[in-house]
């Protein structure tokens, strides 16, 4: 995040109008927030790489939704208890 934009993201997320990712896998079982974005193309440019990552750590059946929202910690939800 540059340090630029990073301001704008604060605002933006803190009104509830920057654009989140929810990215849900299985095995393992867990919810990750990428994010925050001010535009949804840049969200969509930015995502591609963060799912490959993900599948090439082995995680099965990655699927993902765009929200608009507000978003705070945390960022990675396990369904696994610590």
């Amino acid at each position: 995040m540059t340090t630029v934009l990073q301001p704008l993201r604060s605002v933006a997320n803190g009104l509830g109008l920057a654009w989140w990712a929810r990215v849900e896998s299985r095995q393992p079982d867990v919810t990750y927030w990428f994010g925050p974005y001010v535009r949804r193309s840049s969200l969509e440019a930015a995502l591609p790489p963060f799912l490959a990552d993900l599948r090439s750590e082995g995680a099965a059946e990655v699927n993902h939704a765009l929200l608009r929202t507000r978003r705070h910690e945390p960022l990675t939800i396990s369904s696994e208890a610590d």
